[in-house]
């Protein structure tokens, strides 16, 4: 979890009192953050002839972006202690009625496809609020941003560019401008040669280095605003003096391209002149149909089950006392008008980690008091999770292959390119593995998108036991799929291996037979081509079916392991299947999901 460190004269001031050290770390715990260190107990530095000012280093949560900042930690401790109301975060017009846009090229789809922003007006720096501006930035980048290769931000000095701004995408030698900091004006590949040794921006550059084009934003007049995700311009750098401040997010994820700009302009839109207030800007996308305007800071809207509530923190209020403990943790609740067991909840922009009721249900017990719930044995039904259909099915498949007396194995999920296609004589087109960016090793080069490689190397790694080795996998694996969001989807597969003196394939069918037997699954349905077989007819050999494939001139599943390549010997049998969760590929038994199984011979 991310550790902020906050001056505590300041945060004292900002909470309008004065705490001891044990008295904070009890508020800390009653917020839900912890209070890792003050500095005030410790020696610290001498800095430019001064001590070091004391320092709070708190540690927060994982899905609280809000707070990675000095800002948003004094804002929603404020609120839990009831000594101010939630902000009410408005968007303004611009002066002159007119919005400023940023136009995105279709080019930009090769390397960076989205762009939000939004602009502060009138905002009021200090030295230590520049500094906080630049370390939330920072913190998002490391954390939400996954550093920066989700999104990237960059701010600029309004007053020193004219809009209306494009996002382009153009070669390297194309693009030329003084980086921020820098007297020289460089190109795209001399930028890049410039920085490979730079401590802190050398660790970007493998983002866009190897496109053939690189993303850039340029003002009315072609002046480069930024090189994301790397640099911004020197040209529109913000200082303490800076007043209005125009903020570009430029991303890979549309999803958290929104949250990062939501949060940036909800924390610092506290120092405009007239506080909380955003002016907003319009994307014009229309390649990809993305144009909208952004931020968007209407309060999601979304229902919590009182009964749920109470069920799961051992308590009976009512739907207004849940909605009086919900106003500490920032959010805006009333009783449902349509039930009387649900209430309506307005979530803020700030508060993305909110997904699900048991989000809203624990920031009630937050707000009622850890300390204060009643203690009891853990046998309420709202507080015993239920497995996903898919990890019951998994671990359905599991016990049966361990019963049968296999053991299971777990190798990693990453492998070399040629583990998972060349050695398993299969060619890859470039549209069904996942690759690393920029692998360590050639060990390490893709995510797998079959469960054999990892079986064979288990074996190999332990030719020295005793045989016949039988060891199983039931794990997923990941394959490209551009329809997606993220471009990739998981996959749950089970595969098995038998090593031995004999060919072993009357083993492993009798494990496929069993664990078919057991899911109550016909080892071919209708949909492969096999009308007229009843399901879990499992007399219907697989010698007979694969015959009447190759009448159509198809393969059942047929592979040629070079068993060289991974450096072993030896009679193998191998059978792998998946169980795959998706739309479209029937229902489960119980009803609560879908799965479809896939076997054959390999």
């Amino acid at each position: 979890m991310p550790t902020i460190a906050v001056d505590k004269a300041a945060l004292f001031e900002a909470l309008g009192q004065e705490y001891t050290t044990e008295g904070f770390d009890e508020l800390c715990f009653e917020f839900g953050i912890e209070l890792d260190e003050d500095t005030s107990t410790t020696e610290r530095p001498i800095i430019n002839g001064k001590q070091e000012p004391a320092q709070l280093k708190i540690e927060i949560p994982a899905n609280r972006y809000d707070m990675l900042c000095f800002e948003g930690i004094s804002l929603m401790l404020n609120i839990f202690r009831g000594k101010r109301s939630s902000p009410n975060y408005r968007l303004v017009p611009p002066p002159d009625g007119e919005l400023q846009t940023i136009t995105v090229h279709e080019e930009t789809s090769q390397v960076r496809p989205y762009v939000s922003g939004a602009i502060l007006r009138n905002i009021k720096f200090t030295q230590e609020r520049y500094q906080s501006f630049i370390a939330l930035q920072d913190k998002l980048h490391q954390n939400l941003a996954r550093q920066r290769t989700l999104c990237s931000i960059g701010t600029h000095d309004l007053d020193t560019v004219q809009g209306p701004f494009t996002y382009e995408a153009l070669s390297p030698e194309q693009i030329e401008f003084v980086p921020l900091n820098q007297t020289k004006k460089m190109n795209g590949v001399e930028l890049m040669k410039f920085y490979e040794s730079d401590k802190h921006l050398g660790r970007y550059l493998h983002i866009i280095k190897d496109s053939p084009v690189y993303p850039v934003i340029y003002d009315a007049k072609r002046t480069v605003c930024s090189l994301p995700p790397i640099i911004n311009s020197n040209h529109s750098k913000i200082t303490t003096k800076t007043r209005n401040v125009f903020i570009e997010i430029t991303a890979t994820d549309r999803t958290k391209v929104e949250i990062v700009n939501n949060i940036l302009v909800a924390m610092f839109s506290q120092y405009t002149d007239e506080p909380f207030t955003v002016e907003p800007i319009k994307i014009i996308s229309k390649h990809n149909r993305e144009s909208r305007q952004v931020p968007d800071l209407t309060p999601r809207e979304t229902q919590a089950e009182v009964s749920y509530i109470n069920d799961c923190c051992g308590l009976s209020l009512s739907a207004e006392d849940i909605c009086r403990l919900l106003k500490r943790m920032t959010f805006s609740a009333s009783p449902s008008k349509s039930s009387e067991d649900l209430i309506d909840v307005h979530v803020p922009p700030t508060r993305a980690d909110i997904l699900h009721q048991c989000d809203i249900m624990e920031d009630v017990a937050i707000a009622y008091g850890f300390n204060k719930l009643p203690r009891s044995f853990p046998s309420k039904s709202g507080t015993i999770a239920q497995p996903l259909m898919i990890n019951k099915l998994s671990d359905i498949v599991r016990l049966e292959a361990a019963m049968a007396g296999w053991s299971e194995v777990l190798p990693l999920i990453l492998c070399s390119h040629d583990e998972n296609f060349g050695w398993l004589n299969r060619k890859d087109d470039g549209n069904i593995a996942v690759r690393l960016a920029n692998p360590k090793t050639a060990e390490y080069q893709v995510v797998r998108t079959s469960l054999l490689p990892g079986l064979l190397k288990t074996v190999r790694e332990n030719k020295h036991h005793s045989v016949p080795i039988k060891i199983f996998e039931v794990s997923d694996v990941a394959l490209k799929d551009l329809s997606l969001e993220r471009k990739s989807r998981n996959e749950r597969h089970f595969a098995a291996a038998w090593y031995g003196k004999t060919s072993g394939f009357e083993v492993v069918h009798g494990l496929m037979d069993r664990i078919m037997l057991m899911l109550k699954s016909a080892f071919m349905t209708s949909e492969e081509g096999l009308e007229g077989k009843v399901k879990g007819d499992s007399s219907y050999w697989i010698e007979k079916v694969d015959e009447r494939w190759r009448s159509k001139k198809r393969r059942l599943g047929g592979m040629q392991v070079v068993l060289s390549r991974f450096r072993l010997g030896g009679r193998w049998a191998v059978e792998g299947r998946g169980v795959v969760m998706g739309e479209g590929k029937g229902k489960s038994r119980e009803g609560k999901g879908e799965q479809r199984l896939a076997a054959g011979r390999k």
